[in-house]
């Protein structure tokens, strides 16, 4: 039961992963000199390197444009719906998948929380956000479950969806909820009867939850989700954002900078990584989570190594993302004829 517990804590579809995602990760290492790191006795050094290796497995969140927006509109639309009885509006984000759609929303609602925290410093029981995700292959239940799920509540074989979502609209009610994110919505195909009732479930929550709504998927302005009279619905009611890679400009550049800014490596020449700006543009498609997960990857191996610095040798040598390594290989390959 304690291992379940932990590893709940692990996942931001809980409401212990969800606070825990909350928190300030701790202060990074400091990085000693050269002679310094040669003198550590063995244990000693194996305590430092194992600290430094997590500080680079973190991922770091950069406030992006894609980012500020999407928490400037969420800001402003809570705002709004505040004293809305019904109609309330909603935000989708939408865009390829690795363009930072989740980062967003999440970051909006952090931003949310705490700010109700500090509004109620003295109020424990409230649950000013929740986050879920829509499984594939959904069905309306699953949905209410994943709910029921985040909150902590028994959702048993036996109880069906009227119940699991009375249960469900009474805690969020009653804990004065305010923020909704829902992710992973192109799981929901409006051409199919379990994805219509999936859609009519989320109608529902959002008709008796007096927050707002939150949805974030991979190119929702292209599916069905905003099409038919269900669709119409949902783009009646909610303001679209898109993201999309990042063109090579300052913006990316800056990207670069500040990853490089974080590294604790021994031998690494500062500038290295906005050297390479341009090939890492290339490499990733302009991709956040590729670029991320590239410097991230690297910075790995070069403690593991011993090499404690990242060339373009070493950037190379970690494998991307499908997506990624399919842009690469387009643009290696030149323009089709």
């Amino acid at each position: 039961m304690q291992a379940a517990d932990e590893q709940s804590g692990l996942h931001l579809t809980t409401i212990p992963g969800w606070r825990r995602s909350l928190a300030e990760p701790p202060a990074p290492p400091a990085l000693l000199n050269a002679a310094d790191y040669a003198r550590l006795p063995g244990i000693e050094r194996d305590a430092y390197d194992e600290a430094r290796l997590d500080h680079h497995a973190r991922l770091l969140v950069v406030a992006t444009s894609a980012v500020r927006h999407t928490v400037t509109c969420g800001r402003r639309l809570v705002l709004l719906n505040r004293h809305a009885i019904s109609a309330r509006r909603g935000l989708i984000v939408s865009g390829p998948a690795g363009t930072g759609k989740t980062i967003a929303i999440t970051q909006l609602g952090r931003a949310h929380e705490l700010l109700d925290r500090a509004r109620h410093p003295h109020a424990g029981d409230r649950i000013p956000v929740v986050y879920i995700t829509v499984p594939p292959a959904a069905t309306a239940r699953m949905v209410a479950a994943e709910f029921g799920r985040f909150l902590g509540l028994p959702v048993r074989s036996r109880l069906n969806i009227t119940d699991i979502i009375e249960a469900v609209v009474g805690v969020l009610t009653d804990t004065r909820c305010g923020l909704i994110l829902v992710d992973e919505l192109h799981n929901i195909s409006l051409t199919s009867r379990t994805g219509a009732e999936v859609a009519d479930t989320l109608k529902y929550f959002s008709e008796r939850i007096p927050a707002t709504f939150v949805y974030a998927g991979i190119d929702i302005e292209h599916s069905d989700l905003l099409s038919g009279t269900r669709g119409a619905q949902i783009a009646g009611r909610f303001t679209l954002i898109t993201t999309q890679p990042f063109p090579y400009g300052p913006e990316w550049q800056g990207l670069v900078a500040t990853l490089e800014q974080t590294l604790l490596l021994h031998a690494h020449k500062p500038g290295t990584l906005t050297g390479l700006d341009r090939y890492l543009h290339d490499r990733t498609g302009g991709m956040i989570g590729a670029l991320s997960h590239q410097i991230r990857g690297a910075a790995l191996d070069a403690i593991l190594t011993g090499t404690e610095r990242i060339t373009r040798k070493g950037l190379d040598t970690v494998p991307l993302d499908h997506t990624a390594e399919t842009t690469r290989a387009r643009a290696k390959a030149g323009p089709s004829r």
